[in-house]
């Protein structure tokens, strides 16, 4: 599969934004998730947003979307598992729509988002990697989801916003079993250290050799951060691609779940095209980067081809 992709390839941007232009209130514990229940045709709507701003991999709905987390909420087991996979067939119903749509040639692929444990407590942890929970308990989370997903048609898993050392640790051994390629990506509090404290080249060390994972990068961490990062991680990468999907750099509220800040297209694009000059090979955006950004970073791609 991997080897069809053209790079560099355009990642989508943050769901969770474009849900709330939609007029979505998200501000509950399964936060976009909650949109797989209440009203998954605007799921839907968002993926066809990027796809038509030029994304060539669009992300599921599933990043908060866990068994335990819908079985918080009322859903019993069988149709927390049918709301996980119904993420999965939105995102693939987006896909076959534009292709109709617009006769489209070039492969359009489709990842299968898995947060961090820190995104199922719903509590900004997955910010600060400091939830408590023995390697057993964690893999046993993780293990389940990947099993209901990697059932599906996806391309890729996308393992998304890790922040933890001892999570990585966990997923790199996951994903070495798993049944389908695999991206995973740190989220980073400067560009040195996870958000958890541990050093980025630690958890390089870690999946640098990793199989079934053809990238790895980092994601949700502020843009300024990016482009020394790159340079830390290229010389460790081995043979897997980078990936980069930074936020725009607004900060977040935990307590309120809101953004302070703003963000422009126009610098994600400058900032993009040097990230791009530095090897990145999968690029997007992350929280509150939207389709014009995405649209942006399109438009400017013609002069990379590799």
């Amino acid at each position: 599969m991997t080897t069809k992709i053209k790079y560099p390839l355009i990642l989508d941007g943050g769901l969770s934004n474009v849900l709330e232009s939609f007029g979505c209130d998200l501000n509950q514990e399964l936060w976009s998730a909650k949109m797989l229940i209440d009203q998954p045709e605007l799921i839907k709507r968002a993926h066809l947003a990027y796809l038509e701003a030029g994304a060539q991999c669009i992300t599921s709905s599933s990043y908060q979307a866990t068994l335990s987390g819908f079985e918080r909420i009322g859903l019993n087991r069988s149709d927390a598992t049918k709301m996980m996979i119904k993420s999965i067939e939105l995102a693939d119903e987006a896909r076959s729509v534009f292709i109709k749509k617009n006769n489209q040639s070039e492969s359009i692929f489709l990842a299968a988002s898995i947060g961090p444990y820190g995104a199922f407590l719903a509590d900004g942890s997955e910010y600060r990697g400091d939830y408590r929970i023995s390697d057993n308990e964690l893999r046993q989370f993780h293990a389940e989801k990947i099993h209901i997903l990697e059932s599906t048609n996806v391309d890729f898993l996308a393992f998304e916003t890790i922040p933890s050392l001892q999570e990585i640790q966990i997923l790199s051994e996951l994903i070495s079993q798993s049944k389908k390629q695999c991206w995973i990506s740190f989220s980073c509090r400067d560009s040195e250290f996870l958000n958890d404290g541990s050093k980025i080249i630690d958890a390089l060390k870690i999946c640098s050799s990793t199989n079934n994972l053809f990238a790895l990068g980092v994601n949700c961490t502020a843009p300024k951060y990016i482009s020394s990062i790159i340079k830390k991680i290229r010389p460790l990468v081995q043979d897997k691609k980078i990936i980069i999907y930074p936020n725009s750099g607004e900060i977040y509220l935990p307590e309120s779940k809101s953004w302070k800040g703003i963000s422009d297209p126009d610098i994600f694009q400058k900032m993009a095209s040097e990230w791009l000059d530095l090897g990145v090979d999968i690029i997007g955006g992350c929280c509150r980067i939207g389709p014009d950004h995405i649209t942006k970073l399109s438009q400017s791609l013609g002069n990379y081809t590799k």
